[in-house]
């Protein structure tokens, strides 16, 4: 049987967060990815928790590659001010390139280290 697009994304979201995982000290960085806006969170996976959130809708921006940017170096600011330097970054099956590229090298560029 022939499998679907959705099937290929989780497929490939499952390898990826097979091997990423975050804690405290370095929560994972993840980004979802839709028509109408980005979304980011920082999160340790040991408690559960997200620490930190932004997205382009909270931050009144569009999901654009402009907004992407700019909503990578809220959420390092943000991460700052929790006194979060390194991260690990979960792209969540979404190809690194276009938006998600721009919000990783603004968030590389806001002073967090992947």
């Amino acid at each position: 049987m022939k499998r679907t697009k959705l099937q290929h994304r989780l497929a490939r979201k499952r390898r990826i967060r097979a091997r990423v995982r975050g804690t405290a000290a370095r929560p994972r960085m993840t980004v979802y990815r839709s028509l109408t806006q980005l979304t980011v969170q920082l999160v340790d996976d040991d408690a559960g928790k997200t620490i930190v959130f932004a997205s382009t809708k909270e931050a009144k921006l569009k999901p654009n590659r402009d907004g992407a940017k700019k909503l990578g170096t809220l959420v390092a600011k943000k991460a700052k001010e929790q006194k979060i330097e390194t991260v690990v970054f979960d792209r969540n099956a979404y190809a690194y390139h276009g938006r998600i590229q721009e919000l990783a090298d603004a968030a590389r560029e806001g002073g967090l280290k992947f």
